[in-house]
């Protein structure tokens, strides 16, 4: 067997190393999987929830100060609220009439499911159970929380695609400078054909795989955990 088969024979088998190494994570540092593209919908899809949940907020605060209690607020804004948060906002409200102020705030959180929702819900639950001086300080403070929020993702989100690019073009240059010393000079890689110099092309190349998934992580948002839940009935045992 010739010294260019050996090589290429060892290359495609370090290859498969590697990519048994990477897993799935390969394809979704370069964002071209379906994974990817669903991914990127549920950024788009938090970020407007994210930004509904300030502009509501802000239509609660303004609407307090001339509505007759914080029901009637949110009945009034169940009919304004942006359009990705009008069902859970209207459920709400019609909860009102049968239950009180703080399970429905606990459903609606339930409902939204993120933890954003959680915060603006327990403020509804303190205003509820608690005496509260200044809930409109409170919710104007809330809504800038929700748009801080949407600005760091945002600027994450570009630092992130960012770092895209630049793994691309390194593996771009790495992928065609290890082609062209296979073409132009495969003596030189003459070595990596044998079993040590298989071991060595897997760890290092496993040391670039671990340096890609590490500038992955870089970019990853960590959603914190909810805090608010549903109060459930205790059933008698």
């Amino acid at each position: 067997m010739s010294t260019v088969v050996r090589l290429a024979l060892g290359l495609m088998t370090g290859a498969g190393l590697l990519l048994t190494l990477a897993g799935g994570r390969g394809v979704d540092l370069f964002g071209s999987s379906a994974k990817a593209w669903r991914s990127a919908r549920h950024r788009r899809d938090e970020t407007e929830l994210v930004e509904a949940l300030a502009v509501w907020t802000e239509q609660l605060r303004d609407t307090m100060a001339g509505a007759s209690g914080m029901e009637q607020a949110l009945t009034v804004t169940s009919q304004t609220a942006p359009t990705v948060l009008r069902p859970a906002v209207q459920r709400m409200s019609a909860r009102l009439g049968f239950t009180n102020l703080a399970d429905s705030a606990r459903q609606f959180a339930e409902d939204v499911d993120h933890s954003l929702a959680d915060f603006v819900a327990a403020a509804l639950i303190t205003a509820a159970e608690n005496q509260v001086r200044d809930m409109g300080a409170l919710l104007g403070h809330l809504a800038e929380c929700c748009r801080d929020d949407v600005h760091m993702r945002t600027r994450v989100w570009v630092a992130r695609a960012r770092l895209r690019s630049a793994v691309r073009i390194i593996t771009v240059v790495v992928v065609a400078f290890i082609l062209g010393l296979l073409v132009l000079n495969p003596t030189y890689l003459a070595p990596y054909s044998s079993p040590s110099g298989l071991v060595a092309l897997a760890i290092i190349g496993g040391l670039f795989i671990g340096s890609l998934v590490l500038l992955q992580r870089l970019g990853r948002v960590d959603t914190p955990d909810r805090f608010v839940a549903r109060r459930h009935p205790v059933v008698p045992s």
